[in-house]
């Protein structure tokens, strides 16, 4: 491994959860994502992709494919996409569908980042899923269906995704365990791996990934893709005072008691038990929170241990402005370039 490899060798990207804030409403959640987008896509941004997650009070993705289109819109170059699609909560046909349509109104700008947890509670998952409900199993092969109606070669079949044939939007394989590993690897398409909120098993997917790929006609070698949590700022106090909005958010999906992205606050982790800090810091060991020097030492020895083609950041902060502040900031770590404001 190039243990000199520079920073600007590693893209970077956007993960938006359009994270609700404390006291503000969900039109204006959107409004600082497109914000974001517009922003990300002046700093040199690779995309900017939205998550799917179902029944939480504090994320407004819910509806993916909609975000994706509406940021595409409002923006340029930028590729943007899901990361991810929770694909057994629907058909591969509708989302062939759906991501071809996207792709032929936004050509070559399209992501479908896929995953197969339900992004939600078992309870919810059944109101989404309903006989579909054990459909995770199918996965694998769900995949493979979803290839054939974004491709060319489905021209014959009786069922076929119109728009989205011929269209082949790339897929990733997204995961928080080995299992997606050992899929992705099989596939030979690109793995994005979610760090950001569960690293326990970051290396050893990434290892098996790498040994067992297979190339294919959509992806020639490995290419990894991290979550990642940044939370920068002009100092090392101000950045872990933002942060606690991220700890508050990460305890109430440990304790399950939700919340909306609330404001920061001085010494949040005094107040929380120790068996819950010991699962907060487990959850964020893929974190870096800090000033501009310690953030990109840091990084330099995550990407010197991980080799990751490219990370992908996740940032929950409860200033708009701030939130903007800590995307510029890494942009300007990973390119070395200076940002414009």
């Amino acid at each position: 491994m190039d243990q000199q490899r520079p920073l600007s060798n590693v893209a970077y990207s956007v993960l938006d959860l359009a994270s609700v804030r404390q006291g503000s409403r969900i039109a204006e959640t959107f409004e600082h994502s497109v914000q974001l987008a517009q922003h990300a896509e002046q700093w040199g941004y690779s995309r900017y992709w939205f998550a799917e997650h179902h029944n939480m009070i504090s994320v407004a993705s819910s509806a993916t494919s909609l975000l994706i289109g509406h940021i595409a819109g409002r923006t340029k170059e930028i590729r943007v996409g899901s990361g991810g699609i929770m694909l057994p909560n629907h058909t591969p046909l509708i989302i062939a569908e759906q991501f071809g349509t996207l792709e032929t109104l936004y050509p070559g700008r399209i992501d479908l980042g896929l995953g197969r947890a339900p992004g939600t509670d078992q309870l919810t998952a059944y109101a989404i899923r309903g006989e579909r409900f054990h459909a995770q199993h199918d996965f694998p092969k769900e995949v493979r269906q979803l290839q054939q109606y974004l491709s060319a070669k489905n021209s014959g079949a009786k069922v076929r995704a119109i728009p989205g044939e011929g269209t082949d939007v790339p897929i990733w394989i997204l995961g928080s365990s080995t299992d997606s590993a050992y899929l992705a690897a099989a596939y030979g398409l690109p793995y994005a791996f979610a760090s950001h909120f569960a690293p326990q098993q970051l290396l050893k997917a990434i290892d098996i990934y790498r040994n067992q790929f297979r190339p294919s006609e959509y992806c020639e070698k490995p290419r990894v893709m991290a979550g990642i949590n940044v939370v920068a700022a002009s100092s090392r106090e101000e950045a872990v005072l933002l942060s606690s909005s991220l700890k508050r958010l990460f305890i109430g999906v440990i304790t399950g008691e939700r919340q909306l992205l609330q404001p920061p606050v001085e010494n949040a982790t005094e107040e929380w038990e120790d068996v819950h800090m010991a699962a907060l810091e487990s959850m964020l060991a893929v974190s870096f929170i800090g000033d501009r020097a310690s953030i990109e030492a840091d990084l330099h020895s995550f990407i010197q241990q991980t080799a990751v083609d490219e990370v992908i950041v996740s940032s929950h902060i409860y200033d708009p402005e701030a939130r903007l502040t800590s995307y510029r900031l890494l942009a300007e770590i990973m390119s070395g370039k200076k940002m414009p404001s």
